[in-house]
């Protein structure tokens, strides 16, 4: 499991850090590493020895990194190009460093460059670039080192541009090949848009790990946390006890959804699916040991209920809502049952004592809200899994789980194949499966997204992908992480 923090808890920890030890060893610490890094990636292009290096230096701490770095490269034969972004507000002492090591600076990048260094901004920055970095930063893309390649991109803890507490990108920003970030990882690392900017993300260790004592902002699930929760039968597991799982999805109009969120449910761990609604005979001819009824009220015993995907919102499909709010299980609800919320004649039925969780992509959040999530999807997550107690699973690129007591985890599997009618029906009915299992439900929300979104990489390594193809990659993605 990888952990991020919100910029307020870095400062304090690393407030708390500084105490201990002599002034300015964090930003030694952090440059070396950061050096350590580029150096590596200047070995990929004929070494270290007569690469050029740009450094794009801003004000504080993040340029004083670059800079630092930038001076241990020089001393071992890199021609080093600081441009000074802020030069009455640049790390003085950084500066001195650079240039005893035999770096200089420039007004304007050169002709070539080798590798180049974001140091223009740090953790503390708010909104977009300005306009001096943000035109410096847009010609990046054309400059060719001595191999003929692209210059690779170097950020300084987060590349610049971003909101470091949200991921969000409300304007120019790098785009990082590599981030080299300290101490901990940040939410920009691993949510929103800005994790797609920040590249590889190789953490440094300063030293921070004992003073980081607040919460983390989020978690990030590995494969090992899934495979440790996924529930696995024993040998005394029978059909029951394996877990029973309920779906009332689809209907005359869309059966397609029945099919798929029963295919998703009979992937996941459970020994039986019910089946409620109208598209049981589409449902039976793909899948026989399903047992199939009309209606919740005549499904028998279950575990847990999905219920929305392709139901409709006319009252026989509120009815059917109805009856799986009243019961006393888990209840994932999806689709069309967000979109019967949204008028909020289910409120009442909303508190119950046994878990619920939701899964809406942003015009469900919409409607449900009154607003898409924004700019802060963490908080927009969060703040509606406080307001209904609820799981929500906020559908997207980096998909994120949040849960009522203020815990988010971001999935980090997510795939542009999964953008396709139907796949949300798939994760569905897999989630389900995992709540009737017994699998807590954020526990059972992480692990159902991190696998459809594997099954979304696999099905379209032969080319688009459908949800179907989504569905039928399950089983092998599940046969390689268990």
């Amino acid at each position: 499991m990888r952990q991020a923090w919100r910029v307020v808890d870095v400062r304090s920890a690393e407030k708390a850090l500084m105490a201990t030890v002599p002034d300015g060893t964090l930003m030694q610490r952090a440059a070396a590493g950061l050096a350590r890094r580029c150096a590596l990636l200047l070995q990929e292009s004929g070494g270290v020895y007569g690469a050029t290096v740009v450094l794009l230096v801003g004000s504080g701490d993040n340029g004083g990194d670059a800079l630092y770095a930038g001076a241990r490269l020089a001393s071992r034969g890199a021609a080093v190009l600081a441009i000074l972004l802020q030069p009455d507000r640049v790390h003085a002492e950084g500066l001195r460093a650079l240039r005893r090591a035999g770096g200089r600076t420039a007004g304007d990048l050169p002709p070539r460059a080798d590798l180049v260094v974001d140091g223009i901004v740090g953790i503390g920055a708010t909104g977009g670039l300005r306009a001096p970095a943000a035109a410096l930063v847009n010609r990046l893309a054309g400059l060719r080192g001595r191999d003929g390649a692209r210059a690779p991109v170097v950020a300084v803890d987060v590349p610049s541009g971003v909101t470091v507490d949200t991921g969000d990108v409300p304007g120019d920003a790098v785009r990082a090949d590599v981030t080299v970030t300290f101490g901990c990882l940040k939410p920009a690392h691993v949510v929103g848009a800005a994790a797609a900017l920040a590249g590889h993300v190789e953490l440094i260790d300063i030293g921070l790990g004992a003073t980081l004592r607040a919460d983390p902002a989020v978690r990030v699930a590995d494969v090992s946390d899934i495979s440790s929760w996924w529930p696995r039968p024993s040998a005394s597991s029978d059909k029951y006890n394996r877990g029973v799982v309920g779906v009332a999805t689809g209907s005359a109009r869309y059966p397609g959804a029945a099919v798929l969120s029963v295919t998703g449910a009979q992937a996941g761990p459970t020994g039986m699916v019910r089946y409620s609604g109208s598209a049981a005979r589409e449902v039976l001819a793909g899948h026989p040991s399903v047992v199939a009824t009309e209606r919740v009220s005549e499904s028998g015993r279950v575990q847990a209920w999905v219920c929305g995907s392709g139901l409709g919102t006319g009252e026989d499909a509120r009815a059917e809502l109805r009856g799986v709010l009243a019961t006393s299980l888990p209840v994932l609800l999806d689709a069309d049952a967000l979109t019967l919320l949204a008028d909020g004649q289910h409120a009442d039925e909303l508190r119950r004592d046994a878990p619920l969780v939701l899964t809406p992509h942003d015009g469900e959040f919409a409607r449900l809200t009154g607003a898409a999530p924004g700019a802060d999807r963490l908080g927009a997550a969060l703040g509606l899994a406080a307001e209904l107690d609820a799981v929500v699973l906020l559908k997207g690129d980096r998909t994120i789980v949040a849960t009522p007591a203020g815990e988010a985890w971001v999935n980090p599997t997510g795939s542009a194949e999964l953008a396709t009618a139907g796949s949300g029906d798939v994760l569905a009915g897999l989630l389900g499966s995992l709540l009737a299992a017994g699998l807590p439900a954020d526990r059972a929300a992480v692990s159902a997204a991190y696998v459809h979104g594997l099954a979304g990489r696999r099905a379209g390594q032969d080319g688009p992908a459908t949800s179907a193809d989504v569905a039928e990659a399950l089983r092998p993605v599940l046969a390689d992480l268990l």
